[in-house]
């Protein structure tokens, strides 16, 4: 299984971006998907995450100004970023759990930095 995420770079704050992420190989279905932030010198945190029935939570942080949304059939994620904060600063790391025969499986993909300048 491989993650491969697209999207980030450098950005004015107010300024938007759109990250993408696909997952590709063997498995039977994905249970849900979503996206992580890691910022210097703090811990990884959930940013936003949809899972099968298509329900969506967000950390307070990015309420109202991030949306994630995926489609099944390309087997990807994605998240909007709107408004963007400097504190919005971070590498976003994908993270899907996957049916797979006799045991789902989570995986992250290699992360993306989003950089936002004040």
């Amino acid at each position: 299984v491989q993650l491969q995420a697209s999207g980030g770079g450098l950005v004015q704050a107010g300024g938007s971006l759109r990250l993408s992420c696909v997952a590709s190989g063997s498995f039977s279905g994905i249970n849900y998907m979503g996206w992580y932030r890691q910022a210097p010198g703090k811990q990884r945190e959930l940013a936003a995450i949809i899972v099968s029935g298509g329900i969506t939570n967000y950390a307070d942080s990015v309420k109202g100004r991030f949306t994630i949304s995926r489609d099944n059939a390309k087997n990807t994620v994605y998240l909007q970023m709107n408004s963007l904060k400097p504190e919005d600063t971070a590498v976003y790391y994908c993270y899907v759990n996957l049916k797979m025969t006799g045991i789902d499986r989570s995986y992250w993909g290699q992360g993306t930095q989003v950089t936002v300048s004040s």
